[in-house]
């Protein structure tokens, strides 16, 4: 009897409004959520963070008409793991999902690597309660659109995890036929041929979220690009070529410590037209809000699932540079987990602001919940803030931010490691070695000055930390590879 009163009121506080519509705050309508999130976008991509060669107007008024964060980080450099954290409220540690999905580890013996991983999830646990399960339990309309990649059969797609509508989210990680159509998605009819992915994605959304209907909806478009492949419109490559060809350059450098190639300049003629196609997008995004008059009572939410691919085995294949930032996609170096972040709500959010306060993904569930008037539910997004205080103008007191990636990233060089930032310290740990690196960000951006050795105490006092945290995860650390051969 005890154990059954326990339960039910567990259940009370995890969905403390199924079957009815919570209210948002008195005398306002439920805001429309439109959650933009995309793949592989690295922080300096976009004109109001920095690019000189990528083309974002629309993105970067975007900025400008609400709050941009300065210090917002992906929960993982990997995307699966990052995308449900985001959806989960949770740490990809804490879920046991902490590579892409198969990841590497998949893919038989790695004699070049000296530790192992141990298995990982390959799904979003169907027990966890989704950002779109609460909207849609309190009456939200939901929507998902774009890549998913968080489970291999279909019993693990959106539509299994509270998204009434589905279009082209499934197993894989990039575009399986390309960004033109024919698409090879059986979640996603071809459009004419040649058709453009972005385009498409685009269009099913403003379908959606202009559609006449009497409650608000939650739509996540989660576009594919800029993930590979490389692939933009001719005329945008030719306009961009030209381009570079106005611009000097170095070349890549080569980092012997993880046999990849480094930019320091952003220069793909291909990536940058995907980058304008994306930026046109949002532009036309915004639009069909406005011309619908969904703008007022709308909160925008853009967002990438982890840092721009900046490294390579391959130097020709290096699509972008996140400098000044410290590698990318795949590391826990600021370049791989530091993403643009914006929030636009006309007359709620102040234009033009920015904040410096460091965020995580797993902050942007408690954060929709808030915003859009309805109940947390603190047994769900564990690990994320609610950001409200700060969209509202107010101050909040910081918190520790961690990561866990106990994974080789393949050909971009990453090794297991796991960080934390506390303040503007922030300490990278390695497993391989046992050794951790420490940075000051505020003076350091570039995590070029390891302080582990002149400033001991805040070492050990962040691995204390860190090692705490990794224990209370209960996560299985990498252990010594079998099938490791050491070159000679």
């Amino acid at each position: 009897m005890i154990a059954q009163l326990l339960r039910f009121t567990f259940l009370l506080v995890l969905f403390p409004s199924v079957g009815h519509s919570q209210a948002a705050p008195a005398g306002d309508e439920p805001p429309n959520i439109l959650f933009i999130l995309v793949d592989d976008l690295g922080y300096h991509d976009l004109g109001y963070t920095g690019s000189r060669f990528y083309e974002t107007p629309h993105i970067d008024k975007l900025a400008a008409e609400g709050m941009s964060f300065t210090n917002a980080y992906a929960t993982s450099p990997i995307c699966s793991p990052s995308r449900a954290a985001i959806l989960t409220g949770k740490y990809p540690a804490r879920l046991n999902l902490t590579d892409y999905i198969p990841g590497n580890r998949h893919y038989g013996p790695h004699p070049d690597q000296k530790l192992a991983s141990h298995p990982f999830k390959l799904f979003l646990d169907p027990e966890e309660t989704t950002l779109a399960e609460a909207f849609k339990s309190n009456g939200y309309a939901t929507f998902f659109a774009g890549k998913w990649h968080l489970g291999e059969k279909d019993m693990h797609y959106p539509e299994q995890h509270g998204f009434e509508v589905n279009v082209g989210g499934n197993a894989t990680g990039h575009p399986a036929g390309g960004y033109f159509s024919p698409y090879a998605n059986p979640q996603l009819p071809d459009g004419p041929e040649g058709e453009y992915l972005t385009d498409r994605l685009t269009e099913e959304t403003i379908r959606f979220i202009t559609k006449k209907r009497e409650k608000p909806f939650f739509a996540l478009l989660s576009y594919y690009t800029v993930h590979l492949p490389l692939q933009g419109k001719e005329e945008k490559v030719k306009k961009y070529q030209n381009k570079r060809q106005q611009m000097s350059f170095e070349g890549a450098a080569f980092d012997q410590q993880n046999q990849t190639y480094q930019k320091n300049h952003q220069d793909h003629p291909t990536y940058a037209a995907m980058v304008e196609s994306l930026d046109e997008n949002v532009g036309r995004l915004l639009q069909a809000l406005s011309e619908a008059g969904l703008d007022s009572n709308t909160l925008v939410i853009f967002t990438s699932d982890n840092g721009g691919m900046a490294t390579s085995n391959l130097a020709e294949q290096i699509p972008t540079s996140n400098a000044p930032l410290r590698t990318g996609k795949g590391y826990l170096y600021e370049g791989g987990i530091r993403v643009p972040l914006i929030f636009r709500w006309p007359g709620t959010i102040k234009e033009g602001s920015t904040h410096e306060f460091p965020v995580t993904g797993t902050d942007l569930f408690p954060t929709f919940l808030e915003m859009a008037g309805l109940n947390p539910l603190p047994h769900q997004h564990q690990d994320g803030l609610s950001l409200k205080p700060l969209l509202r103008g107010k101050s909040m007191e910081e918190r520790p931010i961690f990561w866990y990636y106990p994974h080789y990233s393949g050909g971009l060089g990453g090794r297991p490691s796991a960080a934390i930032r506390e303040g503007q310290y922030k300490l990278v740990h390695f497993f391989e070695s046992d050794q951790s690196e420490l940075y000051h960000l505020e003076t350091d951006r570039a995590e070029e000055s390891d302080l582990s050795n002149s400033s001991p105490k805040r070492r050990k006092q962040l691995n204390k930390k860190l090692q705490q945290w990794v224990k209370e995860m209960a996560v299985q650390l990498p252990y010594p590879n079998p099938s490791y051969q050491p070159e000679n």
